[in-house]
């Protein structure tokens, strides 16, 4: 599985690697990367309505580690934190915090329990991908977000002059990161790092960002108050892990600033659009296309493992939803993200660069979808197998194992439907008989029963 750029969650907010780090707001939708019935979430929440679109969907990648056994979170005293903290600023130094820095970012901050909470709570809740979609492309987010690309028109254009990204990708991003900027996170960075790094379940990785949350402190990019985000770290408009931000953070608008908290988006659209060219954004090449598959299509063909010229897949009956072949994109893969009753899209390298910034096919089909809406394009066709109900992560795990018992290796058992599991469940239901779509299905799991 790929390190993200950003991070993805359903009903919830996490952490993972990436220029984004965990759920950048309060309330976010987060898939499991590779979603064939996609989820995961920390405690309960209130659904976000049609209306609300307020809050980030990012979705979240769950750590290999993960305990989803929503442990109460330890609450050790501050005075415990005081020491880690003391016992950390040598380590700081050496890596080029000055004491001044130091001295400055951490007066006032205190153990936060409720980072810690929301880093155990990932409690057992499912997000089928039709339901992600209906939220992350609704009528009301794509709206907005051609508001928005109105309103920064002269900004999103000369950032896709100077980047070669296209506009709506970079607003794409940016609704489904922050709600185009309308919830950039309020949890201060330093004290929400600090504490994940002092809690130790994953402290060399936040201990890393910290490093580098202290050094764009130093360089004068923000004040310690004005650094806020999720809980996880990630950071402004499009929610940045400050690794990712030493990075890639542009200073777009020319004062002087790497500015990707304030009200003026530039800096952090730009940045996002920066990211994107480092991973190799093509220019005039679409995410994807949503193609009509024929009658007797051979389904242990699709894939994102199986790459093929558009001519091939124009050979073998493959089609736009108007009946008429793909235009030559380059290489290609065939995405079934619900199987064969679902939706299927022709994929091209730039739905792989939207995987660096969160591995999620759920986050990259919305990221990818909300930008062709907010371009004029038309909504995803096909039906979707709405009666479908998604595996628990439990049900995900048991699958893997038994997977694994049958002798179709998954390479692990993490509850991640990712690419080493699909192709386990493909050669199961050849074997069986099944459409070999590698659908993680409640059918395929009690067939392995």
């Amino acid at each position: 599985m790929r390190t993200s750029v950003l991070v993805l969650a359903v009903w919830l907010a996490g952490a993972a690697p990436g220029p984004g780090g965990a759920g950048a707001v309060e309330t976010s939708l987060v898939p499991l990367p590779r979603p064939g019935t996609v989820a995961v979430a920390r405690a309960p929440v209130r659904p976000p309505s049609e209306l609300a679109v307020t809050a980030s969907l990012r979705p979240l990648v769950r750590p290999a580690s993960l305990d989803v056994t929503a442990a109460a979170a330890p609450a050790p005293g501050n005075l415990g934190f005081r020491r880690w903290i003391e016992g950390f600023r040598p380590r700081a130094r050496a890596a080029g915090i000055t004491e001044a820095t130091l001295d400055r970012a951490f007066a006032g901050v205190r153990y936060n329990t409720d980072v810690i909470q929301r880093d155990r709570n990932q409690a057992e809740f499912t997000k089928a991908i039709w339901d992600y979609l209906d939220s992350a492309v609704s009528p009301t987010r794509v709206r907005n977000g051609r508001a928005a690309a109105e309103e920064w028109s002269r900004t999103l254009a000369a950032i896709e002059a100077r980047y070669g990204v296209e506009k709506e990708v970079v607003a794409a991003i940016w609704g489904l990161e922050s709600a185009y900027g309308t919830f950039r996170g309020k949890t201060p960075i330093i004290g929400a790092l600090a504490t994940l790094a002092h809690d130790g379940r994953r402290a060399e990785f936040f201990e890393a960002e910290l490093v580098a949350a202290l050094k764009i402190l130093q360089a004068g990019d923000v004040a310690p108050a004005d650094m806020t985000g999720s809980w996880a770290g990630a950071m402004g408009h499009t929610q940045f892990m400050p690794t990712s931000y030493l990075a890639h953070a542009q200073d777009f608008n020319g004062d002087g600033r790497r500015d990707i908290w304030g009200d003026n988006p530039a800096d952090a659209l730009a940045s996002t659009a920066a990211y994107l060219k480092h991973f190799g954004w093509t220019k005039g090449q679409p995410w994807g296309v949503e193609v009509r598959l024929p009658e007797g299509f051979d389904y242990a063909l699709s894939g994102e493992r199986v790459k093929k010229p558009v001519a091939f897949w124009t050979r073998a009956g493959v089609r736009d939803m108007a009946g008429k072949p793909v235009p030559d994109h380059g290489r290609a893969s065939i995405l079934l993200p619900a199987g064969a009753r679902g939706a299927a899209f022709m994929i091209f390298d730039n739905f792989h660069v939207i995987e660096r910034y969160n591995p999620a096919d759920a986050y990259v089909i919305g990221v990818g979808h909300l930008a062709d809406r907010i371009a004029g394009g038309p909504p995803i066709r096909a039906d979707w197998p709405r009666g479908d109900r998604p595996l628990r992560f439990s049900e995900r795990q048991e699958l893997q194992e038994r997977l694994n018992a049958a002798g179709f290796q998954t390479f692990g058992v993490d509850g991640i439907i990712g690419p080493n599991t699909i192709a386990a469940i493909k050669a199961f239901q050849g074997r069986e008989g099944m459409i070999p779509d590698g659908y993680a299905s409640l059918q395929v799991l009690n067939r392995l029963r």
